[in-house]
């Protein structure tokens, strides 16, 4: 990266896919300018930089957009070399990783908000899939963690540390407002360890989204969807 280089990111503060965005451009120790987006008012620049979504997290390079999260990521990987790398360069361990990152990134989120919306029987089948989805994430991620210690003293966040952290670390939210444990040490260790030590992380809590404010957000729109209010006659 050279010093005429400008990053700007378009982004929501309560966002998975911005957050992780972020989280890799701290990593990889890149300066960035950050654009707070409002999804019910959305500026002119990211209609004019993402015309076919018309969604965050956008990221601007000199001037060239880039939209889509996991797309964002790896040109962040590609973009700036000189950089702490995300990815492993043993092509059969790169191909890992971006299999589970996929997994992650497409397994939890709608899913999980059929959780937060529903209760009774609809939520009990969807709690069921999130167990399950999260017993095989933590038979996968075995292969990262051999001695079954997650510990990140000794090397820096890679993609798949980054993309887990944008979605399961701000589970503890859900479970905050639905009075649940879903990430269960018993159930799944290695994911709970995995996820503790993220969520301590110095840069991870610079990114994740304030738990409070998470949880006042949360609490209302499940409300509004188990117990909607009554339609004026």
């Amino acid at each position: 990266m050279t010093g005429k280089d400008s990053v700007i990111v378009h982004g929501m503060w309560a966002s998975p896919f911005s957050k992780r965005v972020e989280l890799a451009l701290k990593v990889k120790g890149i300066p960035y300018e950050y654009v707070e987006e409002d999804f019910k008012k959305k500026t002119p620049e990211l209609l004019k930089y993402n015309p076919v979504h018309k969604k965050i997290p956008v990221l601007v390079h000199n001037g060239k957009p880039i939209a889509e999260s996991l797309v964002i990521l790896e040109y962040i990987e590609e973009a700036f070399k000189d950089c702490p790398q995300l990815l492993p360069s043993d092509p059969y361990e790169k191909s890992q990783v971006r299999f589970w990152v996929d997994f992650v990134h497409t397994k939890f989120s709608d899913i999980m908000m059929t959780v937060i919306k529903t209760k009774g029987e609809e939520q009990e089948k969807a709690l069921c899939q999130v167990y399950e989805l999260l017993k095989v994430l933590d038979e996968g991620i075995k292969i990262f963690f051999p001695d079954g210690n997650p510990s990140f003293e000794a090397k820096h966040l890679g993609l798949l540390d980054i993309v887990a952290s944008s979605v399961l670390c701000p589970f503890r939210a859900s479970e905050e407002v639905l009075g649940i444990k879903i990430i269960d040490p018993e159930k799944t260790p290695l994911l709970n360890a995995w996820i503790t030590a993220l969520s301590e992380l110095p840069q991870v809590l610079e990114t994740l989204p304030a738990h409070g404010k998470l949880v006042s957000i949360l609490g209302p729109w499940r409300q509004s969807f188990i117990n909607p209010p009554a339609s004026s006659s």
